[in-house]
C-alpha cells in the first residue's frame, strides 16, 4: 500500500513538472510538454552547475548533447558521409551517390543560440542526409565555434569563411558542385549566420560565383525589440522562452549578463538612445512590416528613457553582422532568392516575417512558409518518437522548395 502511495505521489509530481499550459492550436501539445520538460531539466542543471562554479551552463548542455545526440559519420548506400573541414572550419560532408553531375549544393549552419549544438547531432545528421539524398546534392553542415569561448564576430567569421570556400572553384571541383546552383541555409542562430553571410557575399563584387538561394528557418535577426507581437504572444511557449533568447544574445555578444532585464524591457531601443537612428528603427517597425493577422491587438513597447550607456556596453546590438534585419535596403537587394520558414508559436516568428517583407520591398523573390501549429525548433525534433508531425511536414516543404529553386 505504501509503495502504491509513493508511486502515485511520484507520478503526480512528474505530471505537475511536465504539464505546461499551451495555447490552443499548437501541434500535439503533450509531446511538446514532454520535450520542454526534458529541455527545462537540462537548462536548470546547467544553471546550477554554473552557479556552483563547476562549469559554464553551455559546457554542461553540450556535454549532454555529446553523450546523447552526437553520432559518428556513417555512410549509406545512397549518401557518403564524412567529417572534414570547409574553409578551415570543421564540417560534416554529405555527398549523394546519385547520378546527377555536377551536383547542387547547400551549406548549412545549425542552431543553438550560437553556444549549443553541433552539425554532428542526430537531428542535423538526419536532416542533412535527407537533403543530400532527396536532392541528389552535396550538403555541408558547418561546426562553427561556440560561445562562451568564441564570441561575436567569431561565429560570423567562421560562417563567412566556410561560405566563401563553398563558392570556390577548388571546393566545386573536389565535390563535383554546380557553382550556379548553391544555397546558404540555417535554422535559428544558424539562420542568423546564413542571412548575414548572404548579405556580405551578395555585396562582394570580387566573387566568381554567388549563392542562388538563401533558406532561413525560424531565424533570429534582431535584439532591439523584445516586444514584437510574437515575443508578447509566445514569451512563455516552449522551447524558446523570451528570457532565454535574451540570455543567448548577451552570451553571443560578450555582454554583461546583468543586462538581461534591461534588454527584456527594451531599454536598448529607448527613444533617448541616440545611437539607434530613425532609419534603423524603421527596419524593425513591426507596426508597418507585419500583416494585421500577426499584429493582432498587441501594442509596441515605447520606452522614452532607457539605461544610460546600454548600447555602448553592447554595441554589437546595432551591428548588421549580428542583426541582419538592420541591413540597408541596397544590401538586401543584392541577396539571393529567399525562403523564410516561420512558426506561429515562436518568439522569433516576427523576426522572420519582417525580414521577408523587407526583402520583398527591395525586389527579392521570397517564399514565406508559415506553420500555424509550429513551434521553435520543430525541424530539429522531427525524427524523435515523441515529437510532433509539424517538423516532418516542414522538412518536406523545405526540401521541396530547394528542389524547385536550385
Amino acid at each position: 500500500m505504501k509503495l502504491r502511495y509513493a508511486g502515485a505521489v511520484l507520478l503526480s509530481a512528474a505530471a505537475y513538472y511536465v504539464y505546461l499550459p499551451l495555447p490552443a492550436g499548437v501541434s500535439e501539445p503533450w509531446k511538446l510538454m514532454l520535450l520542454d520538460a526534458l529541455f527545462r531539466g537540462f537548462m536548470r542543471a546547467g544553471d546550477a552547475a554554473q552557479a556552483l562554479g563547476v562549469c559554464h551552463r553551455a559546457h554542461l548542455l553540450n556535454k549532454v548533447v555529446s553523450w546523447v545526440e552526437t553520432i559518428e559519420a556513417r555512410s549509406s548506400a545512397t549518401v557518403q558521409v564524412s567529417d572534414g573541414e570547409l574553409g578551415g572550419v570543421p564540417a560534416r560532408i554529405f555527398q549523394s551517390r546519385g547520378d546527377r553531375k555536377p551536383k547542387r549544393g547547400v551549406v548549412y549552419f545549425h542552431g543553438g543560440g550560437w553556444s549549443l549544438g553541433t552539425g554532428r547531432m542526430r537531428s542535423y545528421d538526419l536532416l542533412c542526409r535527407k537533403m543530400a539524398e532527396d536532392l541528389d546534392a552535396v550538403v555541408i553542415s558547418v561546426d562553427y565555434r561556440l560561445a562562451p569561448e568564441a564570441l561575436f564576430p567569431d561565429q560570423y567569421h567562421d560562417a563567412l569563411a566556410a561560405s566563401r570556400a563553398f563558392l570556390s572553384e577548388d571546393v566545386a571541383e573536389r565535390y563535383g558542385l554546380d557553382r550556379d546552383r548553391l544555397c546558404v541555409s540555417g535554422d535559428s542562430s544558424g539562420g542568423n549566420l546564413a542571412a548575414a553571410v548572404a548579405q556580405e557575399l551578395g555585396s562582394d563584387a570580387n566573387l566568381t560565383a554567388r549563392f542562388k538561394a538563401q533558406a532561413l528557418i525560424y531565424p533570429v535577426l534582431q535584439a532591439l525589440d523584445f516586444h514584437t507581437p510574437s515575443y508578447q504572444q509566445n514569451q512563455a511557449v516552449p522551447i524558446l522562452f523570451r528570457p532565454v533568447m535574451a540570455q543567448f544574445w548577451l552570451l553571443y555578444l560578450g555582454a554583461d549578463p546583468s543586462l538581461e532585464l534591461a534588454l527584456l524591457a527594451n531599454n536598448q531601443s529607448a527613444l533617448d538612445q541616440a545611437a539607434y537612428s530613425a532609419a534603423a528603427r524603421s527596419r524593425l517597425n513591426w507596426t508597418a512590416l507585419l500583416p494585421a493577422e500577426r499584429k493582432k491587438n498587441f501594442r509596441p513597447a515605447v520606452v522614452k528613457t532607457g539605461m544610460l550607456g546600454l548600447l555602448e556596453r553592447a554595441p554589437a546590438l546595432l551591428d548588421v553582422r549580428a542583426a541582419p534585419l538592420l541591413a540597408e535596403p541596397d544590401v538586401l537587394a543584392k541577396t539571393p532568392e529567399a525562403y523564410v520558414l516561420t512558426c506561429e508559436f515562436d518568439v522569433l516568428r516576427d523576426d522572420g516575417l519582417m525580414y521577408a517583407q523587407r526583402l520583398r520591398d527591395v525586389g527579392v523573390r521570397v517564399t514565406s512558409d508559415h506553420y500555424e501549429d509550429g513551434f521553435h525548433g520543430c525541424l530539429s525534433f522531427a525524427y524523435l518518437p515523441v515529437m510532433s508531425s509539424v517538423g516532418r511536414r516542414a522538412i518536406d516543404n523545405y526540401i521541396r522548395w530547394l528542389d524547385r529553386t536550385l
